[in-house]
C-alpha cells in the first residue's frame, strides 16, 4: 500500500503524535479522518489541515460510539485502510501512594482507555477493512497500536500505564495471526521520550533533562518522526505481528 492511498482513522488525533500523524497522511496525499474526545481541538486540527481531513468526536470507551465512528468514517472516506490507535492517558501514581492504596476504579479506567479502547478501535476497523479489495498481495488495511518504552522498562508511578502498553503489545501479534485471512496487518509503535503538548508543561530545564538520558540522537523525539514511521509501516507488507521501538537506545531507569 502507498500512502498517498491511505484512508486513515486516527484516534487521539487532535494533538501530539495523532495529530503529527494526520499531517503526514494529509501532506503526502492521503485522507484521514481525527477522532477525539477533543472537539474543538479536533476540529481545529482537522480545518487547518484541509479538504482531505475531518473530524468525529467519540469517546474509545463506549463501543457504540466506535462502531458508529468507524462507519461514518468509511462513508466519509469511501472506505477505511489504515487505522492508528494515539488515544490514550498516562494514569501515573503509585500503587502505594501519599493518600493511600490507588483505587480500583482509576486503574480500570486507565486500561479502559488505553488498551480496551483500542481494542475496540481495532475490531470495528477491521470489520470494515475486509470489505476492502485486496491489492496485488492480498492486502486490506493496517491496524497500528501505540505502545510505550513503558511496556518493557515501567518506572515507579506506572503501574497501570505500563500494564497497559504491554498489553497493547501483547495483543499484536495474535491479532496479526488471526487477521492474516482478511489480509489486515497488525503492527505497533513503542516510543520513546517525545515532544508532545504534555512536555510542554514542564520546564524547559526538565525538558533538557529528560532529552539528556537519550543516547542519540541526544533530544526528545519529534512526534514527526512517529508520523514518518506509521508512514514505512504502511508501505512495508512484511512489517506485520510486531512492536518497533522509536526510543533513541535509551532505556527507562526506576524513575
Amino acid at each position: 500500500m502507498k500512502i498517498e492511498e491511505a484512508r486513515a482513522v486516527v484516534t487521539g488525533g487532535a494533538s501530539g503524535l495523532g495529530a503529527a500523524v494526520a499531517s503526514h497522511v494529509v501532506s503526502k496525499g492521503g485522507k484521514v479522518v481525527i477522532v477525539d474526545v477533543q472537539e474543538g481541538p479536533g476540529q481545529a486540527t482537522a480545518a487547518k489541515l484541509g479538504a482531505n481531513a475531518s473530524f468525529l468526536r467519540c469517546d474509545v470507551t463506549s463501543e457504540a460510539e466506535v462502531n458508529s465512528t468507524m462507519e461514518t468514517a468509511a462513508s466519509r472516506m469511501g472506505g477505511i485502510n489504515l487505522l492508528v490507535n494515539c488515544a490514550g492517558v498516562v494514569g501515573a501514581g503509585r500503587v502505594l501512594g501519599k493518600n493511600g492504596p490507588m483505587a480500583g476504579d482509576f486503574f480500570a479506567k486507565v486500561v479502559h482507555i488505553n488498551l480496551i479502547g483500542t481494542f475496540l478501535c481495532d475490531k470495528a476497523a477491521a470489520n470494515l477493512m475486509q470489505k476492502n479489495t485486496p491489492n496485488a498481495d492480498g492486502e486490506r488495511g493496517l491496524l497500528i497500536h501505540t505502545a510505550s518504552v513503558a511496556a518493557f522498562e515501567g518506572q515507579i508511578g506506572q503501574a497501570a500505564y505500563s500494564a497497559t502498553k504491554a498489553g497493547l503489545a501483547g495483543m499484536v501479534l495474535p491479532i496479526a495471526r488471526e487477521f492474516a485471512r482478511i489480509g489486515v496487518r497488525c503492527m505497533a509503535i513503542a516510543p520513546g521520550i517525545f515532544h508532545t503538548p504534555m512536555m510542554d508543561a514542564m520546564t524547559p530545564e526538565l525538558q533538557a533533562s529528560l532529552a539528556s538520558q537519550i543516547p542519540f540522537p541526544n533530544r526528545l523525539g519529534k512526534p514527526g518522526e512517529f508520523a514518518q514511521l506509521v508512514a514505512a509501516i504502511f508501505e512495508i507488507p512484511m512489517l506485520n505481528g510486531e512492536t518497533i521501538r522509536l526510543d533513541g537506545a535509551i532505556r527507562m531507569q526506576p524513575k
